[in-house]
């Protein structure tokens, strides 16, 4: 039972990842044409394109993503409820799969920081995908700069904002417990 709850676990939560990097991909306004930004709406077009036409999005944001996540999040509740318990139960799946929304977000946060990071030591030249991050995670890491003196050619803006995104986890279950 613990094998088949954590394959419909992965496969939901990285579908989900999609959704909310494609949320996030319009939101910072990154470069579409980049070969990632491609893959992530192609992944996520044939669910999103029918909520557009009952959601518009609203102010640069796209809800139809964001509706998305959440639906797919209810999905993988629902699922396991009904894998585990053999029933289903509404009250619970609906908040929970609010809380799946933005602890799958802060994950995405944290595995694109990771990802940037070890690119950068290796990567030589151009990358697309370290372009496309870059774009992603500028704007999170430039405030965090401002405040934080240079140390010779190492970027320890990477780390403040990984600790960061730890803390918020650590304190949003806090808070749910």
């Amino acid at each position: 039972m613990n094998a088949m709850q954590f394959l419909i676990s992965t496969l939901f939560d990285l579908f989900l990842m999609v959704v909310l990097l494609r949320f996030w991909l319009q939101w910072a306004k990154a470069d579409f044409y980049n070969p990632m930004s491609q893959f992530v709406v192609k992944a996520t077009s044939f669910a999103v394109k029918p909520l557009r036409k009952i959601i518009p999005g609203f102010g640069g944001l796209d809800l139809a993503s964001l509706l998305l996540a959440y639906l797919v999040a209810v999905a993988k509740i629902s699922t396991l409820m009904l894998v585990i318990y053999g029933a289903w139960a509404p009250q619970p799946v609906f908040i929970q799969a609010l809380i799946t929304v933005l602890k799958e977000g802060l994950n995405l946060v944290f595995w694109v920081l990771i990802i940037r990071a070890i690119l950068s030591w290796v990567s030589q030249g151009y990358n697309p995908i370290e372009a496309v991050f870059h774009q992603l995670t500028e704007p999170m890491l430039k405030p965090i700069r401002k405040i934080l003196p240079p140390m010779g050619g190492l970027d320890l803006s990477v780390l403040v904002l990984i600790i960061g995104i730890q803390f918020l986890q650590m304190l949003f279950m806090d808070f749910l417990a």
